[in-house]
């Protein structure tokens, strides 16, 4: 791999305009094929598994083009006078309705105890996939329908399904994220032009992955919040790679290469780097599908296709600027030959002063960061999970207007009622009748409304509506009651399937979890050659990513601090949080752990001192772990300022993690454990030796030439004799 990416830096930097223009060409092809053959983004909600599936193929097969088998909208008509409303309005508005494409039904009104307030649920011949009602579109005729009323002054607001898509990114916090990242890049780098070249490849890459995500739409259900997802951990990596394949190649412009030469080590030592942190991160992301709903699926595979395509501009853009650029990517007092205006001090670097410090004690030093990590993760213990709530929705969306209205005229458990499906076949009338009489009787349950049979006779529904809300914690244990109360009955809907993906996310999310870290303490074994690295690796991983949960945790389910993202109430966690962030973080903090062991078994190959390797690696690569986790730090709060309660908590969290990972991870709990075991760190017993494969990470760091490097094998054999026994 060495001496390939060597020759494929030397030569898109020595043609690089024949390498800008092939990506030109892709990213235009890729454009027109999204616009001419693309799909649109949806979520599946058909979760094999879950019991609440069971009742929905029920009403499916029983119901045919009713609310209670397919696709449904609910149209609440308020008074905010708080006067009676006009029942001829009310009719009038239920006509139009009715007269709308695919609509094929509308219930009679149900009207709130002081009448001024009329509900009406809007049933569709058609799946919320279709593209008359998908992302949105199935919200504008109902607000034409609308129009008359509103101009008589009611409020008319739109929720179920087709009031539940958000609306587009705003983009602002995302717009200052880049901004500050290219301000962090200029300090780092030295120039603007430097500092503009990471971005402009990773925003080539990704708008590359955004048509790629709409051509997997045409094929797949891919969720509405995976390409936001994709976008953000694509634009954080293909910063990271970009800024660190650029910064290898200054340091040998800086030692006299000429440019190509430059580019091709660069690409030789650090997009090894590259290659591996990718293939970690798409490693990590192929443990989603093991949660078994394929929502997970989705965000898999588009995040999968970011990557894949920013680390692909990564590797053949970053040389072909560097080349097109040449040396004005220097400072203009480098090029000119004058010396620094501030020459810096002959002394130690200050994370090599850190790191002897750290290796000095480190005991006290890991024991002391331990306590840290374990404190931020703690609220995790506590950690109450629910997979989404029109009440989280921003205060000025029509659906959360809607279901504020629905809560006070009707009662909480109205915005998440269960629907019970009765099999009227077998227990007749009689057992109907007696199983609605029973409901009424439960604890916790508010109304139950009278039962509808199937055109078929087949089954019966009736509606039960909780005495709290659909995201309170006695939810669960109220459905669990019932369907442990009641024979022959299917507690069904939208709630209760939330439910169920909450339970099945909550056991599931081990299967993930197993995978993602047996199979990255795999591949680190190979790259490092060594049993107890990858342990710690992925050890500390976890303690990063339980100080994340702890964070979204205390910040969104206590309430710590949601009012600086415009939320008016403490909620639960999302459920879709928990599997996501760790597999997304699991491959993010390798890439770290990659860069930084990278150079200290580099060091160790060459000295065989176990600490002095420790300090030479740390204090080689502060600069550029620094600024590319302060970097993805600013992007991923930026992406926590959107109104999607997913991508908000997801950024949040995911800021915290890299944070937390490139300070006390990074600083602190790596030297000082790698001082604890010393020479043992590098330890690999033969026969997993022999059963490994040989994967090298960057090397070459004194800018020998690769065209002359020892087989990796060799660069093995090398290695001191304890360090292989």
């Amino acid at each position: 791999m060495n001496r390939l990416l060597y020759q494929l830096g030397r030569l898109t930097s020595a043609h690089p305009w024949r390498t800008i223009s092939v990506w030109v060409l892709v990213a235009v092809s890729a454009a027109v094929a999204a616009g001419a053959f693309g799909g649109t983004t949806q979520d599946d909600f058909d979760i094999d598994g879950a019991r609440a599936q069971t009742g929905i193929e029920q009403l499916r097969e029983h119901f045919p083009g009713s609310a209670a088998g397919g696709t449904s909208a609910q149209v609440v008509v308020h008074n905010p006078a708080g006067a009676e409303l006009n029942a001829a309005d009310v009719t009038s508005l239920s006509g139009r309705l009715a007269g709308l494409d695919h609509v094929s039904s509308v219930t009679s009104p149900r009207w709130s105890a002081d009448r001024d307030t009329a509900l009406l649920t809007v049933a569709y011949d058609v799946p919320v996939t279709n593209p008359d009602l998908a992302a949105g579109a199935g919200l504008e005729p109902l607000e034409a329908a609308a129009a008359p009323a509103e101009d008589a002054g009611l409020q008319v607001e739109f929720g179920g399904q087709i009031a539940a898509v958000m609306g587009p990114l705003e983009g602002i916090g995302e717009l200052i994220g880049i901004l500050v990242a290219l301000v962090l890049m200029a300090i780092v780098l030295g120039t603007v032009v430097a500092a503009g070249l990471p971005l402009v490849v990773a925003l080539t890459g990704l708008g590359v992955s955004t048509a790629g995500v709409l051509l997997l739409a045409a094929t797949m259900n891919v969720s509405t919040t995976a390409p936001t997802v994709a976008t953000m951990v694509g634009l954080g990596v293909g910063i990271d790679y970009a800024l660190l394949l650029v910064t290898r190649h200054l340091e040998f412009l800086r030692n006299g290469l000429p440019v190509s030469e430059a580019a091709g080590r660069a690409l030789a030592s650090a997009g090894r780097s590259v290659v591996f942190a990718s293939a970690t991160v798409l490693v990590a992301l192929m443990g989603l599908p093991f949660a078994g709903l394929p929502i997970y699926s989705s965000f898999g595979l588009a995040t999968g296709i970011a990557v894949t395509a920013v680390a692909a501009a990564s590797l053949t853009l970053v040389p072909a600027l560097c080349g097109a650029l040449g040396r004005r990517l220097l400072p203009r007092r480098e090029r000119r030959g004058l010396p620094p205006r501030r020459p810096r001090p002959a002394r130690e670097p200050l994370t090599a002063r850190w790191a002897a410090v750290v290796g000095r004690r480190p005991v006290p030093w890991a024991m002391a960061a331990l306590l840290l990590m374990l404190t931020l993760a703690a609220p995790t213990l506590a950690m109450r999970t629910w997979p989404q709530d029109i009440s989280n929705n921003p205060a000025d969306s029509t659906a959360r207007k809607a279901y504020d209205v629905v809560a006070a005229e009707y009662g909480p458990g109205a915005n998440g009622p269960f629907t019970a499906v009765v099999d009227r076949a077998t227990v007749g009338d009689a057992g109907v009748d007696d199983a609605a009489t029973r409901l009424r009787e439960v604890d916790g349950v508010a109304l139950v409304s009278p039962p509808v049979v199937s055109p078929d006779g087949a089954v019966a529904v009736l509606e039960v509506q909780p005495a709290f809300s659909a995201a309170d914690e006695k939810t669960p244990e109220l459905l669990e009651t019932l369907r442990a109360d009641f024979d022959n009955v299917e507690f069904t809907g939208y709630t209760a399937l939330l439910s169920d993906i909450a339970e099945m996310l909550a056991t599931r999310i081990w299967l993930v979890v197993g995978f993602v870290v047996l199979v990255s303490m795999l591949l680190l074994a190979a790259m490092f050659r060594s049993v107890l690295l990858p342990l710690k690796a992925a050890v500390m991983n976890l303690l990063s990513v339980g100080a994340a949960y702890g964070a979204v945790t205390a910040f969104y389910q206590w309430g710590w601090g949601i009012s600086l993202v415009g939320l008016d109430h403490a909620m639960p966690v999302s459920s879709w949080i928990p599997i996501l962030m760790f597999a997304i973080l699991f491959g993010l903090s390798m890439d770290y752990e990659v860069f930084l062991l990278s150079r200290i078994r580099e060091s160790w190959l060459k000295t065989n001192d176990a600490r002095a390797s420790v300090t030479r690696g740390l204090s080689g690569t502060a600069r550029v772990i620094s600024a590319a986790a302060a970097i993805m730090v600013v992007v991923f709060l930026g992406f926590a300022t959107e109104s999607e309660l997913v991508v908000q908590q997801l950024g949040l969290g995911m800021a915290v993690a890299v944070l937390l990972d490139a300070t006390v991870i990074r600083l602190v709990l790596v030297p000082a454990t790698m001082a604890i075991m010393g020479a043992h760190s590098w330890w690999l017993p033969r026969w997993l030796d022999r059963l490994l494969p040989t994967i090298e990470a960057e090397t070459d760091e004194d800018g020998e030439d690769p065209r002359h490097e020892q087989d990796a094998g060799d660069s093995i054999a090398a290695a001191p004799t304890h360090a292989r026994a």
